[in-house]
């Protein structure tokens, strides 16, 4: 979508999709809360219809893109690519992922599958124990599930991966947002995170590469009861799959800044679900690239959370600053204990105030 429309001109666009697609009128229509991206979302409500099946939903979900800022894009990294196909490949390979009712791909509209609003996320707060380590098993079972996708040339998600480009923009982004206070980190700890993290991509650029959700984390998992299978989970957000090393969705999902679980928890899914990878690594390759990868991507979670606060006035993430700067001094001090490489970066890690 190139350029913004009214909420009146967005209506009348899903109006058309709900018409053409199921016979119906639209009887309301509700914005949804946003989430860290720009992207929109509205839940749609579809009037009765002597036509409507069985099988007619009775609500949707419209998604709605945002026009794309070329100077907001970090440098060398292409935007996302759209939800489809690769929704629809997902979906052919059994993964759980919202059904796709219509499509206005000029205006950027989409009619999907409304999955509720209640994410994994949103679940944990209440769950039990025995809950949430089932739903937690399910979810680390998706990782070897997506990394048995193979890649399709014709999808532009596996065209692209987790390079030098990803670890400078979260290098940058950490440097500036997470040290040094408001001022950000001086020019000589900028370069540390640089180097850093730098050599860090470059070390786990020599494992295999696997089609990773990009950001598989509990508020892009909804727990749903659906009647035609088993899962309770569904994944949402999927545009931004791309080929990552083994270790990066279950970063994502088991050093989630929204849902902290204890050590021998994270413990026991890692042992469970590395055997499954298709790659099946080393113990010790596979907790050191984990712990890496802690460092560079909650780096980034830790640092957009600030720059959301600073830059949109949107605080409701700094809450969850604590745990993120948890997992990266935990995760660095295991580093820098037997890489010593590391040792600076890790100084700087651990000087993170509670509170910033």
């Amino acid at each position: 979508m190139s350029e913004s429309r009214s909420s009146q001109e967005s209506d009348a666009i899903i109006a058309g999709l709900v018409a053409d697609q199921f016979g119906a009128g639209v009887s309301k229509i509700e914005p949804l809360q946003g989430a860290l991206g720009l992207r929109m979302f509205s839940r749609i409500w579809l009037e009765p219809s002597e036509t409507a099946s069985e099988l007619t939903p009775r609500t949707l979900v419209a998604r709605i893109d945002a026009p794309e800022d070329p100077t907001g894009r970090p440098a060398g990294i292409p935007p996302e690519p759209p939800l489809e196909p690769i929704r629809a490949l997902l979906e052919s390979e059994g993964l759980p992922v919202p059904r796709r009712y219509a499509a206005d791909p000029a205006h950027g509209v989409e009619l999907l599958e409304d999955l509720g609003q209640v994410s994994l996320a949103n679940f944990a707060g209440t769950a039990s124990a025995s809950e949430l380590e089932s739903l937690y098993a399910e979810a680390c079972a998706l990782v070897p599930q997506l990394q048995h996708v193979q890649p399709r040339d014709e999808i532009a998600n596996f065209q692209r991966r987790l390079d030098a480009a990803h670890f400078q923009y979260k290098a940058e982004r950490f440097a500036r947002w997470s040290l040094g206070g408001d001022r950000g980190a001086s020019p000589a700890e900028t370069q540390v995170v640089r180097d850093a993290f730098e050599r860090i991509g470059q070390f786990v650029g020599g494992a295999p590469q696997r089609l990773a959700h990009r950001d598989l984390q509990s508020a892009n998992l909804h727990v749903v009861d659906r009647s035609r299978s088993a899962a309770r989970l569904v994944m949402i957000d999927l545009q931004g799959a791309f080929m990552a090393p083994p270790e990066y969705d279950l970063v994502c999902l088991l050093r989630d800044s929204y849902v902290e679980l204890d050590d021998a928890a994270v413990d026991a899914h890692l042992a469970r679900v590395r055997t499954a990878l298709p790659d099946c690594p080393d113990e010790e390759t596979f907790r050191l690239r984990f712990d890496l990868l802690t460092l560079t991507r909650k780096g980034k979670d830790h640092a957009l959370f600030r720059a959301v606060a600073a830059e949109r006035g949107d605080d409701r993430y700094l809450r969850y600053l604590s745990a993120t700067r948890r997992y990266l001094q935990k995760a660095s001090s295991r580093i820098s204990s037997n890489l010593k490489e590391y040792s600076d970066l890790n100084d700087l890690i651990q000087a993170i105030p509670e509170l910033l």
